[in-house]
């Protein structure tokens, strides 16, 4: 095989249509006031960077894992490696030389950072062995990588993530990971993943609805409870002159419905179209989703950056 094929293979096992699931390292950095610090913005980018190829080195090793899975699946057996298309001992060899790489990388960031980028790829690699094999612990596994995310994006920034917006992440990922079970569960049965066969498709509804409960009320909790910062520019504009009893920071109160409404419009995409089984898909591509995601974040920054 030519070397210019292999490679491509090599990025298609990466999976880069993923790597949007590491914007949670810039939660610190956006709810701190400081997005357009460019010295911090560009240190998390560069740990985004490095996410991604963690991120990339997880997928391969999955799909070293579940190659004998993956060939059952009806989309999935056209991957690099369950198609043969990408041999085992090449992306073994990917895999190491991509973990040595980051690994090294993360060490001039600093000792914390090296220690969260080496915990988040050891908890992929039992996850890959061990954990998506357990039924709820395998969501809950895929959790705390999204957890570990956004601890990242603290060590970088040196700034906090208040309690209640981390409970948040927690909840909307397990949310996420339980919607996915189930469009699993109901479109392939447990035939493409093992910890499928404990699963029962009411109790992955009961999951789904307590998450996202869950996930709508820190986030409110957050909104109402935590103080925003206050970033004093040329273009804030002082809303106690229209609102002077208002508190300043229930105005975060007003993105709860976008919330609701996110939450709601993924349910509607499992439920009526079966769509849950990619939700990197469904969030780059559902026009309605993409306005409500886009919506909160203008209002976020609004808040945050100018109000």
């Amino acid at each position: 095989m030519k070397l210019s094929s292999k490679l491509r293979y090599i990025i298609i096992a990466a999976r880069p249509n993923q790597w949007v699931k590491n914007l949670v390292i810039y939660t610190s950095l956006v709810f701190s006031g400081t997005l357009f610090n460019v010295h911090l913005f560009v240190q998390v980018s560069i740990g985004f960077l490095m996410f991604c190829l963690l991120s990339s080195i997880s997928y391969i090793l999955n799909d070293i894992i579940d190659y004998p899975y993956d060939r059952k699946h009806p989309s999935k057996k056209n991957r690099p490696i369950a198609a043969g298309n990408l041999s085992i001992p090449d992306a073994t060899f990917v895999v190491f030389l991509l973990s040595l790489t980051v690994l090294t990388m993360s060490l001039f960031f600093s000792i914390p950072f090296f220690t969260v980028a080496f915990l988040f790829l050891l908890l992929h690699f039992f996850y890959s062995l061990f954990f998506k094999m357990q039924p709820v612990l395998d969501i809950f596994a895929i959790s705390f990588s999204f957890m570990l995310r956004a601890v990242a994006g603290q060590v970088l920034t040196g700034f906090h993530i208040q309690i209640w917006l981390m409970l948040t992440i927690f909840f909307i990922s397990l949310f996420l990971a339980s919607v996915k079970r189930h469009a699993e569960l109901v479109t392939h049965g447990s035939q493409t993943r093992s910890s499928l066969s404990f699963y029962r498709e009411h109790f992955l509804n009961f999951l789904s609805t307590t998450f996202a409960t869950l996930t709508i009320t820190t986030y409110s909790l957050y909104t109402f409870l935590e103080q925003p910062p206050l970033i004093d520019s040329r273009f804030s504009i002082d809303l106690s002159l229209l609102l002077p009893s208002f508190e300043a920071r229930k105005w975060f109160m007003v993105t709860i419905p976008l919330v609701v409404y996110g939450i709601a419009r993924y349910a509607q995409l499992l439920y009526t179209r079966d769509q849950g089984e990619a939700p990197e898909s469904i969030m780059t591509h559902d026009k309605p989703l993409m306005i409500a995601i886009f919506l909160w974040g203008l209002i976020v920054v609004g808040l945050i950056y100018v109000f």
